[in-house]
């Protein structure tokens, strides 16, 4: 009993992938390219173990000698940076029972040194400038984990041949978990969590008086995946949710919303009282009772937190960011805490980090500072982890890439 050679070699690949249990991404194609399904494998499978497929021995020799060749090869994954390391923890977890994938941690100092030797870069906290990029002689793919690429010079990167993509947030729960910490922020804020921590430490009941979200008017400020994602959250709240961007167009409502056009913009004005464009900023500010900005950083939105915006914002009204610290003013926004304009302020990001300890906004207690943790929770990072993962698996195979958001 004989069969097709091609088929014969996708079956004896199929073969050799399960009965490893490995490259499970390699059998997913295979059984597309093979057009058989898993009862005609097993079917198949039972044949060629019972002795009918003996003179296919030479294909299966030449297909494990393939192999084993392509498993020779290391693809590395360079993570620069200390900081936020359980992105590359996961990630090793992720890739552990792959040999011929190697995921490394360097020191900032270093990465110039090393980044000749990998194929993916995988950016937190670093700028990777034309000059770093220039030695990644073997580079195939630059990435940064979470959301945004502002860390990466792409048009340097562009000029070298490397790809440059962002992991999509709406896929990874990473915008669902900073809009959490948003809300988390606004209730600190309320609440007064730091005179709370004071009452404790004094033995006091009752007090701080604090406030309540029912009947606050929340301006987000840059509605993309997070604002989407804080939106659908505060609207059991019962507030009030104005939002600007830059287009309202149907295909620029975020990824998490339905496919049906029509639908996307029926959920979003369900979840929206009034919606302005980015121009309108000052306008909506002047409305709200919370601020929360999710602005994407660039050399527009740079510093735009300033002082004619918190100043257009309403005496004693809130001010929440959990995008990037310097889309903030620093001087702007300690001299309106100062003169008690900014009834406060929670932050996620900062101007500068890791956050100075002893810096002097900090002593009002009014602020809210967390060390740049919204994007990182279990499920987030371990889907941003699978992300980089199967782009390695994908890379080593020489698939095409997918998963991703290619930005040049």
């Amino acid at each position: 009993m004989l069969m097709d050679p091609s088929n014969a070699i996708r079956l004896i690949l199929l073969r050799k992938v399960i009965v490893n249990k490995k490259r499970l991404i390699f059998t997913r194609s295979m059984l597309v390219l093979s057009n058989l399904s898993l009862f005609d494998v097993s079917f198949l499978l039972l044949l060629y173990e019972v002795g009918f497929f003996i003179n296919l021995t030479g294909f299966l020799g030449e297909v494990e000698q393939m192999t084993t060749e392509n498993d020779k090869r290391i693809t590395r994954i360079l993570f620069c940076g200390p900081h936020f390391p359980a992105s590359q923890n996961y990630t090793k977890e992720y890739l552990q029972n792959y040999s011929f994938i190697q995921v490394d941690a360097v020191p900032f100092d270093k990465v110039l040194d090393v980044i000749a030797d990998y194929h993916i870069c995988v950016v937190k906290d670093m700028r990777l400038d034309s000059n770093v990029i220039s030695h990644a002689k073997n580079m195939k793919l630059l990435m940064q984990f979470g959301v945004g690429v502002e860390g990466i010079d792409t048009i340097a990167a562009t000029r070298c041949g490397i790809k440059v993509a962002r992991i999509p947030g709406g896929a990874t729960g990473n915008a669902t978990s900073c809009a959490e910490m948003a809300i988390y922020l606004m209730l600190g804020l309320l609440r007064k969590q730091n005179e709370m921590q004071i009452s404790v430490q004094q033995k006091k009941l009752g007090e701080p008086v604090g406030e309540t979200l029912l009947g606050k008017t929340v301006f987000i400020m840059g509605f993309g995946n997070i604002g989407f994602q804080l939106a659908k959250r505060l609207r059991p709240f019962e507030v009030k949710i104005i939002a600007t961007k830059r287009s309202w167009s149907p295909s620029d409502t975020p990824d998490s919303c339905q496919s049906n056009e029509h639908v996307q913009n029926n959920v979003i004005d369900d979840l929206i009282d009034e919606k302005g464009s980015h121009e309108e900023i000052f306008k909506f500010a002047c409305k709200a009772d919370i601020v929360v900005c999710c602005l994407s950083l660039n050399h527009e939105t740079a510093g735009i937190i300033n002082k004619n915006f918190i100043s257009s914002m309403r005496k004693g009204a809130l001010l929440v960011n959990i995008a990037r610290g310097k889309l903030l003013d620093y001087d702007a926004v300690a001299y309106h805490l100062e003169s008690g304009h900014l009834g406060g302020l929670g932050i996620d990001v900062a101007w500068s980090e890791p956050f100075d300890p002893h810096d002097p906004i900090l002593k009002f207690k009014n602020v809210l500072i967390t060390p740049h943790v919204a994007g990182v929770t279990e499920h987030s990072y371990r889907s941003m982890a699978k992300v980089v993962g199967d782009v390695a698996l994908q890379l080593h195979d020489g698939h095409p890439l997918w998963g991703i958001e290619f930005v040049n």
